[in-house]
């Protein structure tokens, strides 16, 4: 028997008793995209957008804004002037010259989840689905590579109380980063629960199906998009297909 095979077949014996969620998403989304954003803070400025210049100033800025690794002592404080300079960076890059460090802030505002309390939406089988579990008695925890605490937001959106655990790879608690098994053993920890108990889902194959089955944890996949196909065995498209895979009937 392979170890795949082996896997699953003890996964098969022991009944999960935890499902652990990526966050960004597996369970929101940006309500507007940057660019959205963008054009209409430009448009009140009375600025022009230089557009042509936008995707490669959008690679400089995505390729930038990864968070230093959070074994370091890189604080919340650091992290906030470092989003803030990449933003105003990025403004310039577009050809804007004037307000530039207000009409960063604004697009901050507008669409940076430290900032804006109306930048994260939830995908709509995300509640139903939690509940499910809620009513079934599993144990929930998030599992994210984030780089700042996510109980607010969390909070924000409404979902903070169904989770017994909400784990963020750069809070000073945790400092660990999918695919590393800290990030997930401390998971397990927080909520009581073996390796062989817990469902990680999540979107990423690198962080979450590598991370979690290096831990003995059985990942599934959700590709919303249906881009995917093929990847991994147990995938789905859909939250709303979690409850019948493991919930015992």
């Amino acid at each position: 028997m392979n170890r795949t095979a082996e896997s699953a077949s003890v996964h098969q014996k022991i009944m999960v008793q935890a499902v652990f969620f990526d966050f960004y998403e597996t369970l929101c989304f940006h309500r507007h995209s940057l660019e959205e954003n963008l054009e209409r803070i430009a448009e009140r400025y009375g600025v022009e957008v230089n557009w042509e210049r936008c995707d490669a100033a959008l690679k400089n800025l995505f390729t930038s804004t990864s968070a230093p690794a959070p074994t370091t002592d890189h604080s919340l404080l650091e992290s906030l002037v470092a989003v803030m300079s990449r933003e105003c960076e990025f403004i310039r890059e577009v050809g804007i010259e004037k307000h530039v460090e207000q009409i960063a802030w604004e697009l901050l505002q507008s669409g940076h989840y430290l900032f804006a309390a109306n930048s994260a939406t939830l995908y709509e089988d995300v509640v139903p689905t939690l509940q499910r579990f809620r009513d079934a008695g599993f144990k929930l925890a998030i599992v994210s590579n984030w780089d700042t605490p996510l109980d607010p937001l969390t909070e924000r959106l409404g979902i903070a109380e169904y989770f017994d655990a909400i784990v963020a790879s750069h809070d000073a608690r945790v400092r660990s980063e999918k695919p590393d098994p800290h990030i997930f053993n401390y998971a397990l920890a927080a909520v009581g629960v073996s390796a062989e108990e817990a469902v990680h889902v999540g979107d990423t194959y690198a962080a979450d199906i590598v991370g979690a089955q290096g831990v003995g944890i059985r990942p599934i996949l959700l590709d919303r998009a249906n881009t995917q196909t093929g990847r991994w065995q147990e995938t789905i498209q859909s939250l709303a297909e979690l409850p019948e895979m493991l919930i015992p009937h």
